[in-house]
C-alpha cells in the first residue's frame, strides 16, 4: 500500500527545516532543500517501520490488515 504524506518546509537562515504534518515527531533539517527532503523521507520511513513493528508486537497470533483511506 502506498501512502502520501505532506511536509511543511522553510528556509531558516543557512538551513532548511521541515516537518511531516501527519506523523508526530518526524522532522529534520538540511543544508539544501534537496538534503532536507531526503532527510525527511528517511525519518518518515524509519518512524513508520518502528510504528508498524510496535503495532505487530502488541497483537496476538490472529489479526488482519485493512486499508484506510482518508
Amino acid at each position: 500500500m502506498k501512502s502520501s504524506y505532506t511536509a511543511v518546509i522553510q528556509r531558516d537562515g543557512l538551513w532548511w527545516i521541515g516537518w511531516v504534518t501527519g506523523v508526530p515527531g518526524v522532522n529534520s533539517q538540511g543544508k539544501t532543500k534537496e538534503e532536507l527532503i531526503e532527510n525527511l523521507y528517511s525519518a518518515l520511513k524509519e518512524a513508520l517501520e518502528m510504528n508498524r513493528a510496535d503495532a505487530l508486537a502488541a497483537l496476538n497470533d490472529e489479526y488482519e490488515e485493512v486499508d484506510l483511506q482518508v
